[in-house]
């Protein structure tokens, strides 16, 4: 009788723990789909690129299936008082929640772009700090969607009243969060891409 108790205890001691851990996973990847802030309730940057038009296909040069260049990227000036600009850009559609290709934040106001291959090469960043992607690299990680379906990447520009205080490698969920309560202005450029296309 008190074995049985004992394996009773031990068992509901063991879903327990399952039962936080599937809500702490859930809680983080909910974490990762909040924006910094709700579309349209700021001022819209204009951000366009040279690599590709908005809502067009992605080419393969900035992806895994080609050299995973970073793409360029323009933005418009953004408004008075703008101490930093950051970007995001992610994959809503990944199958396992939001998954993220690019973090770049203080980048500085004057500076309203970013050249192609700007990545790999930090004198082109002008001082602007990278963070950790969702493949485990500071930098950037270009699309490579599974199967055959083809995925939004989304490259949103923030114009922010502080400068954050994070050093390199910093998430996305980091950035998140200083943002937040601080977003001048944000827009967004959409490109779309499917592997073997």
């Amino acid at each position: 009788m008190a074995n049985a108790r004992r394996w009773s205890v031990w068992v509901l001691l063991l879903l327990l723990i399952a039962v936080f851990s599937a809500m702490w996973v859930v809680a983080k990847r909910n974490e990762s789909r909040r924006d910094i802030v709700v579309a349209g309730s700021v001022p819209a940057l204009t951000v366009t690129s040279s690599s590709f038009a908005d809502g067009s296909l992605i080419p393969v040069k900035f992806t895994c299936d080609g050299v995973d260049t970073s793409p360029q990227l323009s933005f418009s000036a953004p408004p008075a008082g703008t101490k930093s600009l950051a970007l995001i850009a992610d994959d809503p559609d990944a199958p396992a929640g939001v998954f993220v290709h690019w973090v770049v934040f203080n980048i500085p106001p004057g500076f309203l772009a970013l050249a192609e291959g700007a990545s790999a090469h930090a004198d082109l960043l002008q001082g602007a700090v990278q963070g950790s992607n969702d493949f485990d690299k500071v930098g950037y990680g270009g699309p490579c969607p599974p199967g055959g379906s083809s995925h939004h990447y989304s490259f949103r520009v923030y114009a922010l009243d502080i400068r954050l205080g994070y050093p390199e490698g910093a998430t996305k969920n980091d950035v998140v969060r200083a943002a937040r309560g601080h977003v001048l202005a944000e827009g967004t450029l959409t490109g779309l891409y499917k592997r073997g296309q």
